[in-house]
């Protein structure tokens, strides 16, 4: 039955949209309020990596039965995204911008981790696969983001060092 699939697939796929939407306007928002952009040079590869993610899921998990504890376990993943969209607020984007002068914010998850986000998209973009039983491309796309977040963050961290001190 490839009907699950296509749900969960299209709600994954409508997240992602809404989210892009919501970045570009409040990236949009920043820049207006003097913020600067820092390392847009990764942000294609970035992108084409979550596209290529999805689009490999559209293609191949259809039909392909449902792990329901793993189901579970990205539903949980989708409140941990939700709590840090929301710890950010109007600051959250999916590029680095830096609003000079702004605190670092050290509400919600921040309190725990520097980079919840990052932690929970690694989780998602292993878990989701699998919920298909798509280990190969869990593992495919997993290593393909740990490289591009071994270039994004370090460069989000030199970009809000400014902030700390």
């Amino acid at each position: 039955m490839i009907w699950p699939a296509i749900a969960i697939l299209g709600f994954v796929t409508l997240q992602r949209l809404a989210e892009l939407q919501l970045a570009e306007r409040n990236s949009k928002r920043l820049l207006a309020e003097g913020a600067k952009e820092h390392a847009a040079g990764h942000y294609a590869f970035l992108v084409a990596i979550h596209m290529g993610w999805l689009a490999a899921l559209w293609w191949w998990a259809p039909g392909r039965p449902v792990d329901l504890a793993l189901l579970l376990l990205f539903a949980a993943l989708q409140v941990g995204r939700i709590w840090v969209i929301a710890s950010l607020g109007r600051r959250w984007t999916s590029r680095i911008i830096v609003l000079p002068g702004a605190p670092l914010v050290r509400a919600g998850p921040y309190r725990y981790l520097s980079h919840p986000n990052y932690l929970i998209v690694t989780a998602e973009i292993a878990v989701l696969p699998l919920v298909f039983g798509l280990w190969q491309i869990a593992a495919a796309f997993t290593i393909l983001n740990l490289v591009i977040l071994a270039v994004r963050i370090p460069q989000e961290n030199k970009a809000l060092r400014g902030l700390r001190g």
